[in-house]
């Protein structure tokens, strides 16, 4: 779990981790590094989810691009006015239907709150999605979708500690492996945003032994 959580904490590669384990006297193969990844990011994420505090009914809504297997593809990401996580979604298609699947997702988040207002950028598949939701009433007729773009400065600033990691990794080789291990970079982001519940922004130490606690391993006192 140490290595897991420098990987989707930091701008550390699997072979970075492994000369860091050599270190410390412990070999490990940085492939068998990429496994533990795989299998306790989505674990991570589905453990911490009922942790966090609700978001708030204000949400930022924009989808920034990842390399994976030398294609692009586009990750939808949702914020509220705080900057608080509210969801996310790796999509192989920018459209309308990307953009319903990923807020449809969103509404039934734990700890998410029906948004009042949804902020957008100009893209044209938004108002779209919006419109349809609200036909089928999975989301409220009073809840207004805002186009303005400087409002979502928030969210496009959030999207830098996602790349960042991304960029680290040298790319995905899959669109399995990416989306796998980006719900373990973005639950540590929303960790360290101070997104759980009786936990302080800037406890380090208090973050490290949350996600201890959260698979059962005994930290030292």
């Amino acid at each position: 779990m140490l290595c897991v959580r420098w990987y989707l904490r930091f701008g550390l590669s699997f072979r970075n981790l492994e000369e860091m384990m050599a270190e410390r006297n412990l070999s490990v193969d940085h492939v068998t590094i990429w496994r533990w990844v795989q299998h306790n990011a989505p674990e991570l994420k589905r453990r911490c989810r009922p942790k966090l505090w609700p978001t708030n009914r204000s949400w930022r809504v924009d989808e920034t691009y990842l390399r994976v297997a030398g294609k692009w593809v586009y990750l939808y990401r949702a914020v509220d006015s705080t900057g608080a996580t509210i969801d996310f979604l790796l999509s192989a298609r920018r459209d309308a239907h990307a953009a319903k699947r990923f807020l449809q997702k969103a509404l039934v988040s734990t700890g998410c709150r029906s948004p009042r207002v949804i902020n957008v950028d100009g893209n044209p598949s938004y108002p779209k999605a919006i419109a349809e939701l609200k036909r089928s009433g999975q989301l409220s007729r009073r809840c207004r979708c805002r186009p303005v773009r400087y409002l979502n400065n928030i969210v496009e600033q959030d999207h830098r500690a996602v790349k960042r990691r991304a960029r680290a990794s040298q790319g995905f080789r899959s669109f399995r492996s990416a989306a796998r291990t980006l719900q373990g970079i973005e639950t540590v982001n929303m960790i360290g945003k101070g997104q759980v519940r009786w936990l302080a922004k800037g406890d380090i130490a208090g973050q490290v032994a949350f996600v201890s606690r959260l698979f059962g391993i005994q930290t030292a006192a």
